[in-house]
């Protein structure tokens, strides 16, 4: 039985899970790793509804009103797109000019639809943490790839009725699209290289998009017949609820941890196919998810998706620039930045969507004649009306003055130029390590009480580094520290103090790196193990750009093993929740492992806020001194020889 196109209000609640999910991703995305899926249902959704309305065009009235649905897309679109963007540009111009740079160049490219391939251009990658002008457009990706899909789809989807016109060749047709494009992203990824390319690419992305629009070919809204027998009814809600399961479990699945690969090797093509039938099985009007997905908070959250996905990432940016004590009162910020985005975004449902979103000259008028009228009140419209006027001035001065000001390059900032000058340092130098290391294993070892005789004789005749005393370290700590013998492993704070670890311990062997985290990085310490390079002390410095799991942890003790003394360096970021998550894991470790000792960098570093840069997490040159003799004072006071 044919059925008209009707208003699916179930797919408010699959808008609304998927928005949450990004939320929660961008709020923690340790904890919620698999929260950027909600962007693949979004993507499934569109392709779904909009290929699904054109082949009901077609069918009904052999032709589709192109022009109609171009104007309804930018009525719904472009309002909301336009007051974020100009009101972002104020906001930067007023109280965050380090963003100005280059924000010309995305306002345009977001108008244009393009903005994904400016990102990749630019280098600009969804996952750095510590970027100090995180961009507060980086989600609006999504927006360029569905605003092309609108563009172009119509025009495939005529030339496809138009020449293939059988249904079987169409729906081939778009599945062969769909499997391209995740074969593509799957033979793209190359692990340890950045994934900016597939992930914002529309050729890479596309597949949801596909998956949507295979669906809309076989499973059209208006043939499906809602007079269904007890049994089928059944069986559709049983697939329903086994899809929904399916998408919660890998939502909340570490192996779709978004910098690993099994997320582009089929892990979002997976996930996307289980949306599709769940999209499928909502709008059949025979099951009951349609009516289980609709409810009161459901529908209000999901016919302000838009708005909220929208506003939720320039919200935390701009907040968490203001706020550098987030991992002290994590539950308190997070909520706070939630109530502003529902504020916010229902705000702009009101009165930037619902007016502008189906646009009435007529009420235009009203509204300006309202605004205009001096010897009225009409109060709200002249306050809306002012608003819109100095947001528009200021956001266009902002754009205006962008190409003025030049960009600074986080790849040619202090620190970064330190971490590349001590990587390179290390990868020259740790070939000699490596080699002595090996030598030393049959060398009969020294005593530790010999060892301190030495090193308090030779502080008294023959001091070292005495530039160093200042920073808080003895001049016969400094003598142990020329003997001691340690493997060292971390990330991007580490490699900022590298060249003044080494000149305090020569004989450390380092490898540090940025944007390392836990899991990633275990097969190093294989690789070192496998060597001989790793020594009897082993000190790490992983935790700064995420949470691990005790699984994870367990397995690198474990490779370490029982008779080496492992030195953990706690993390100190306090603009990043998982700051305590990692200490607590670590000091719950100590109670598993006697092997295992915490040195406490985040309890020092704590009350000396000025060794830090602005990201509050990485050491000046100054902190540098302070971070690298403390931490060898615990190696040498610790550790074995």
């Amino acid at each position: 039985m044919k059925r008209k196109n009707r208003f699916i209000t179930g797919y408010a609640g699959l808008r609304a899970l998927a928005v949450i999910g990004v939320i929660l991703y961008h709020l923690n995305p340790n904890s919620f790793m698999g929260g950027y899926l909600g962007v693949p249902i979004f993507l499934v959704l569109s392709g779904y509804l909009v290929t699904d309305h054109m082949f009901h065009a077609y069918e009904e009235r052999g032709k589709y009103d192109f022009k109609s649905f171009y104007l309804r897309r930018i009525k719904k679109l472009y309002p909301q797109m336009i007051a974020l963007l100009w009101g972002c540009s104020a906001y930067i111009l007023l109280f965050q000019q380090n963003l100005l740079a280059k924000l010309n160049q995305i306002v345009i490219t977001n108008l244009l639809n393009v903005y994904n391939f400016w990102q990749i251009k630019n280098g600009q990658s969804y996952f750095e943490r510590f970027a100090s002008n995180e961009s507060p457009f980086i989600h609006l990706w999504t927006m360029s790839i569905e605003g092309q899909f609108y563009i172009v789809w119509p025009l495939v989807i005529f030339l496809l009725v138009r020449y293939a016109k059988k249904k079987k060749i169409i729906f081939w047709t778009i599945t062969a699209l769909t499997l391209i494009s995740a074969l593509e992203m799957a033979i793209l990824f190359k692990p340890g290289v950045d994934t900016s390319r597939i992930y914002y690419g529309t050729d890479t992305r596309f597949f949801s998009l596909g998956l949507g629009a295979m669906l809309a070919v076989f499973w059209p809204t208006w043939k499906l017949n809602e007079h269904l027998d007890k049994g089928d009814r059944r069986l559709l809600n049983i697939i329903g609820g086994v899809a929904l399961i399916g998408i919660l479990l890998m939502v909340t699945n570490p192996i779709f941890n978004p910098q690993k690969a099994f997320a582009y090797r089929g892990g979002m093509f997976l996930f996307s196919f289980v949306t599709m039938i769940l999209v499928g099985v909502i709008a059949h009007p025979g099951s009951s998810w349609n009516r289980w997905l609709t409810n009161p908070v459901f529908n209000w959250i999901g016919s302000r998706s838009y708005g909220i996905y929208l506003y939720q990432f320039p919200i935390m940016i701009f907040f968490e620039d203001k706020v550098k004590d987030i991992a002290d009162h994590v539950v308190l910020y997070h909520t706070i930045e939630v109530i502003l985005i529902l504020i916010i975004a229902e705000l702009s449902y009101r009165f930037i969507e619902k007016p502008f979103g189906r646009i009435d000259w007529e009420k235009v008028h009203q509204f300006l004649t309202k605004a205009l009228n001096f010897k009225a009140k009409h109060y709200q419209a002249k306050a809306l009306l002012a608003t819109g006027i100095i947001v528009f001035i200021l956001g266009s001065f902002g754009i205006i003055k962008a190409p003025t000001v030049k960009a600074e390059n986080p790849n040619h900032s202090e620190l970064a130029t330190q971490i590349k000058s001590n990587r390179n340092r290390q990868l020259k130098k740790n070939k000699k390590l490596i080699k002595e290391a090996q030598s030393r294993k049959k060398a009969a070892p020294t005593s530790k009480s010999a060892l301190l005789k030495q090193a308090k004789q030779l502080a008294a005749t023959k001091p070292v580094n005495k530039d160093f005393e200042k920073y808080g370290i003895s001049q016969v700590d400094l003598q142990l520290a020329q003997k001691i013998q340690v493997t060292a492993i971390g990330d991007s704070v580490m490699a900022g103090s590298s060249q003044n670890m080494q000149k305090l311990m020569p004989h450390l062997i380092v490898d540090a790196a940025v944007s390392r985290q836990l899991g990633n990085t275990i097969p190093l310490f294989e690789q070192y193990k496998k060597k001989g390079a790793l020594n009897d002390n082993v000190l790490i410095g992983l935790g700064t750009n995420g949470a691990f799991t005790p699984k994870e942890l367990d397995q690198l003790m474990k490779i370490i093993g029982p008779k080496r003394h492992v030195f953990w360096i706690n993390v100190h970021v306090p603009t990043r929740d998982w700051q305590d998550q990692v200490n607590n894991e670590l000091n719950a470790a100590t109670k598993k492992y006697p092997n295992l000792t915490i040195i406490k960098w985040h309890e020092v570093a704590a009350s000396h806020p000025d060794w830090f840069y602005d990201d509050h997490t990485h050491p000046t040159t100054e902190g540098s001194k302070f971070y690298s003799a403390y931490i060898t004072k615990e190696l040498v006071t610790k550790g074995k020889y």
